[in-house]
């Protein structure tokens, strides 16, 4: 071997030599990495440490950058899809002239129709009825999304809109469930609603789509006909109530403040024809079976539904209509106020310091019975 090669390792039938050059070479691949790595983070934080320098400008710059950008995009919107400027009213109150959703209309094939909406003090509570598919809950989402659009500074989709005093937006739409914690869909409705009726203020949209649809039918009613009406006597928000229990539709007979309008539909050789507009007043009937029929269900289980649904109309079993003029909104919440629990007003009668052991021991016997009684 020539005398600059030197022996690195010894094999069975070979011998293993390295050059002074070769050497040099290996050092150089093996630290590359290494050197690249340092080097770029030396850079990188050379850069860091020159745009600290000037952070605050840079920061102004992207906010207003992002806020010409927002606000080109809501102007080419406006123009685009024809949007008007709405007005905005210290009362609570909201008035809308030819509203449309905005998505909807942009990419439905046929032509939406526009509706109006008028909510202020004197008609705070729309009871709204019609068939399924008839622009019900597109009806009560685009009047919450032209809320939305007017206070983020947007156009909205209207002739004219007047939105008034609004805090905040509640809606208890859709139908879902929460198995992972173990709350059925009639479950996740109610803790919607409860949380709707718990905190809407009178500054306050609330859309409520479908009231008690999970439980049994008069159950979903009372609790539809309760919910409404103390959003009308006692939060007094602005709400859109929609539902297919039309002995809500008597409300207004005991609320003044609430006001029935409904969706018009046509049938034609059992066919029926949507005509999404807004009426005052009920809507005469669901048009479920209709409906049924357009999903694709069978013609004999259709038929099969007429004859039982004619068979509950002539026996009279149809779901009565609730004794609306009957109800004083105020004096029933009130009086359900005042109620108090029987264990309560038993402890208000004991002075603790006055008891002995034995006395106090009588006392938890008896407030033991009264709750094992109401159970």
């Amino acid at each position: 071997a020539p005398p600059d090669y030197i022996r690195r390792q010894t094999l069975k039938n070979a011998e293993r030599y390295i050059t002074p050059e070769l050497k040099n070479f290996e050092d150089q691949v093996l630290s590359s990495q290494s050197k690249a790595l340092a080097r770029e983070k030396e850079l990188y934080e050379g850069i860091l440490n020159h745009l600290c320098a000037r952070l605050k400008e840079l920061q102004l710059m992207a906010s207003a950058i992002a806020t010409i950008d927002v606000l080109n995009n809501l102007a080419e919107r406006a123009v685009t899809f024809k949007l008007v400027r709405p007005e905005f009213s210290n009362d609570v109150k909201l008035s809308i002239k030819a509203g449309r959703h905005p998505v909807i209309e942009n990419v439905a094939d046929t032509l939406f129709v526009p509706n109006d909406i008028e909510l202020h003090h004197d008609r705070r509570l729309l009871v709204i009825t019609g068939p399924n598919m008839g622009g019900k809950s597109t009806y009560m989402r685009q009047t919450a999304l032209i809320v939305i659009l007017a206070h983020i500074g947007s156009f909205v989709p209207a002739e004219s809109a007047i939105i008034g005093s609004i805090d905040r937006i509640f809606t208890r739409v859709g139908a879902s469930d929460d198995l992972a914690n173990g709350r059925s869909t009639f479950m996740v409705e109610m803790t919607e609603a409860a949380n709707i009726l718990n905190n809407a203020s009178e500054n306050s949209l609330i859309i409520m789509d479908e009231i008690g649809r999970g439980t049994s039918t008069f159950d979903g009613l009372s609790l539809a006909f309760a919910c409404a009406s103390y959003l009308a006597s006692h939060v007094k928000a602005l709400t859109l109530f929609a539902t297919h229990y039309f002995e809500l539709t008597s409300l207004p007979q005991a609320c003044p403040a609430c006001v029935n309008i409904h969706f018009d539909a046509m049938e034609h050789n059992d066919n029926i024809v949507f005509l999404h507009t807004v009426n005052e007043g009920p809507a005469n009937k669901s048009y479920g079976l209709q409906v049924a029929q357009l999903a694709g269900i069978p013609k004999n289980v259709i038929m099969e539904a007429k004859k039982k649904l004619a068979n509950l109309e002539s026996n009279g079993n149809r779901e009565a209509d609730l004794p609306a003029t009957d109800i004083v909104f105020e004096s029933s919440f009130n009086d359900c106020d005042k109620f108090e629990h029987p264990v309560i007003s038993k402890l208000k009668t004991v002075d603790p310091n006055a008891l002995t052991p034995k006395e106090a021991m009588a006392i938890l016997y008896d407030l033991k019975k009264i709750l094992e009684s109401e159970e």
